[in-house]
Formats: structure tokens, C-alpha cells, sequence
């Protein structure tokens, strides 16, 4: 159930879910509004509105019989092998560090909890966009993430800035690499950090191998 401060972005984030396959099984559309108490599926397939009955065409008294036309069938091109991701992260995204600090946990693709990685820092330092994009996520209604902002970079890239002690920007702003969008903190933590996260079609991945 949806509570107050929740976007769609947000709880497909708590859920590990990509967000446009949690907006297809609950039959939302772009821009992704919901409401508090409402209530979504994390579960199921998509929606797919129903397509109207073809009309009936009414049969003519005279029946003209056509002769069938011959088609030329091609061959079907194989798929494209998909580049790898270091490939990928060249040609569509350029990341760069949002904080400059001390590594202080690394990523751990089996620990609930080492979803990205910290990195060290004095509160009030700036936190920087890793990559140009869109706010998508403002706010702190996401246990254990203290003061949040998530980035949309693309369809398939998200990235998230969390225990910011002060946001610097609100849902719906256009950053570019390197702007800055919060001070560090240590909103939901025991210590100024940042957390940073990257995440491919909802799932969580290696920062390190998407940095320079």
C-alpha cells in the first residue's frame, strides 16, 4: 500500500524492480502518478489494454476470386550481439564520481545491504550528479536511505545519493555531470558518508565498474 511522500520510482527502488515492469503489472502510464493508500501488485504480468472486435465487413452478393500474389521472403538477420558493458558505459553514459573520499564499503551482489558502495566524506561537502539526468526521487520515505535522491539517466540506468544532510533539488530537475545536488551528510547512518548506488533495469550493480 502506498503511503504519503511514496512515488512509483521509489517503491520499484525498495522492491528491486524495474520501474516500467511495476508500472505495466498495475496498469499505470507515464508520467507514473499514484496516491497514498493505493494499492500495487509486485507481482503477475503486465496490463495490456483489451483491442476492440475488428468490425464485420458485409459480404457482397458477387464474389471475386483473387489470385494469390507471391512474396518474396527475406532472411531474418540474426540479433545484433548486445555490447558489453564497459562498451555500453562509453557510448551512452559518461559517469564520473559524486563525492571525492576514502572507499569505505565496496559492492556485494549477496548482501541485502551492500547494494553499492560508501564513500567517506565531512558533512556539507558537495554531492555531485555521477551522470546528466533527471531527479525522479526527493525525500526520505525510504528506511535506511536517511535523505535521497534518485537519478534517472536513461531507461535502463538509475542511480541513487543517499544520508545527504540537505538536498539541493526537488523531483522533476534536469542535472548535468557533476552539478551539485546535495551536501554530504548522515541522514539514516551512523557517520557522513554517501551511499551510491547504480542500478540496470531495477537491479542493482557494481558502481566500480561503471566509474573511472
Amino acid at each position: 500500500m502506498v503511503s504519503r511522500g511514496e512515488t512509483l520510482y521509489s517503491i520499484a527502488w525498495r522492491y528491486g524492480w524495474d520501474f516500467k515492469d511495476l508500472a505495466a503489472v498495475n496498469g499505470i502510464r507515464s508520467p507514473y502518478n499514484i496516491y497514498p493508500g493505493q494499492r500495487l501488485k509486485l507481482y503477475g504480468q503486465p496490463v495490456v489494454a483489451a483491442k476492440p472486435a475488428p468490425k464485420r465487413v458485409p459480404s457482397s452478393s458477387r464474389t471475386v476470386q483473387k489470385k494469390p500474389q507471391k512474396v518474396a521472403v527475406r532472411p531474418v538477420a540474426k540479433p545484433a550481439r548486445k555490447p558489453s558493458i564497459s562498451a555500453r558505459n562509453k557510448n551512452d553514459i559518461n559517469w564520473r564520481w559524486p563525492v571525492k573520499g576514502p572507499l569505505l564499503a565496496d559492492f556485494r551482489s549477496n548482501d541485502p545491504l551492500r547494494k553499492g558502495v560508501d564513500i567517506g566524506g565531512k558533512k556539507g561537502e558537495s554531492v555531485q550528479a555521477a551522470a546528466d539526468g533527471t531527479v525522479i526521487y526527493a525525500g526520505s520515505a525510504l528506511r535506511g536511505y536517511g535523505k535521497l535522491l534518485i537519478i534517472k539517466h536513461s531507461e535502463e540506468f538509475l542511480s541513487a545519493y543517499a544520508h545527504n544532510h540537505k538536498l539541493l533539488v526537488g523531483e522533476g530537475t534536469a542535472v548535468k555531470a557533476g552539478q551539485r545536488i546535495a551536501e554530504l551528510g548522515s541522514s539514516g547512518t551512523d557517520r557522513n558518508m554517501l551511499h551510491f548506488e547504480i542500478r540496470r533495469n531495477g537491479q542493482p550493480v557494481d558502481p566500480m565498474a561503471y566509474l573511472p
